[in-house]
């Protein structure tokens, strides 16, 4: 292993050499570096989203805490992100947008993945993916599977909440939608948390994901307005109306609800 040097290790003649601007904007590599950094984040994240789900699964929720709040740690890199290329201006972007073609962030399928980990699924998405088989294969074996918040509102089952079966049935591709009875889970959860911590844990640690994932979509929606405004996206997209409306849309919608309710 004497042979096996810094750059060697992190294959860093690939990576520093994989930014290929199509314009001569000076802008366009930073447009580049901060989507490509975004993705190595995302992989980090669906690492760590993957192993915690099965901790889940195996009721071993220790180690998935903190597989959990490294994914919190790395959304916050993703966050900060928007800062870098919010320092764009329009007319910057101007020069560059013609040599982006129909390339869109919603063709990120590490995004979807995420999105369908986490639970915010519609099997219609993967349409935009269709050009990449083994990706569009990837997502649609993912939508076979629970979802992370489906693996922990099976726990609570499990640990004898009342879930009713109607809840631990539910096709897995569809999208999660709000039932009181797992409200009232979190609920008792919440009331009483030293009876129940490990769980009372597990929900401020899925939490923690939802807020710094609508952390991020916000700054996606303000830097999209700051740099072209009202303007449809490349490849089509709707832009800043799309963007105010998936903010609506929440993953564990029982646990936000639950603040309420106590």
């Amino acid at each position: 292993m004497a042979d096996v040097t810094y750059s060697s290790y992190l294959d860093l003649d690939r990576i520093l050499s994989a930014q290929h601007p199509q314009s001569d904007a000076h802008d366009e590599m930073l447009f580049i570096i901060v989507h490509q950094a975004s993705e190595l984040w995302l992989k980090l994240c669906i690492h760590e989203l993957f192993a915690a789900r099965d901790c889940i699964r195996a009721d071993t929720l220790r180690p998935a805490f903190k597989m959990l709040a490294r994914v919190a740690r790395a959304q916050g890199q993703l966050i900060q992100s928007w800062d870098v290329l919010s320092t764009m201006t329009p007319h910057d972007y101007s020069t560059l947008r013609p040599h982006l073609g129909g390339s869109s962030g919603f063709q990120s399928a590490q995004y979807r993945m995420m999105e369908f980990l986490l639970g915010g699924r519609n099997p219609d998405m993967i349409t935009m993916h269709e050009a990449v088989p083994e990706v569009a294969a990837e997502l649609r074996e993912e939508l076979t599977r629970p979802s992370l918040y489906a693996e922990a509102v099976a726990l609570l089952a499990r640990r004898g909440f009342a879930v009713p079966d109607k809840v631990l049935r539910r096709p897995h591709a569809e999208g999660w939608d709000h039932t009181s009875e797992v409200e009232a889970a979190w609920a008792e959860i919440y009331r009483d948390p030293q009876t129940h911590w490990d769980l009372y844990e597990l929900a401020e640690k899925l939490v923690d994901l939802e807020y710094h994932f609508q952390r991020w979509r916000f700054g996606h929606l303000k830097t999209v307005e700051r740099i072209i405004g009202f303007k449809r996206g490349t490849g089509g997209t709707p832009g800043v109306p799309y963007l105010a409306g998936v903010l609506k849309q929440a993953f564990f919608p029982e646990l936000l609800s639950v603040r309420t309710a106590l």
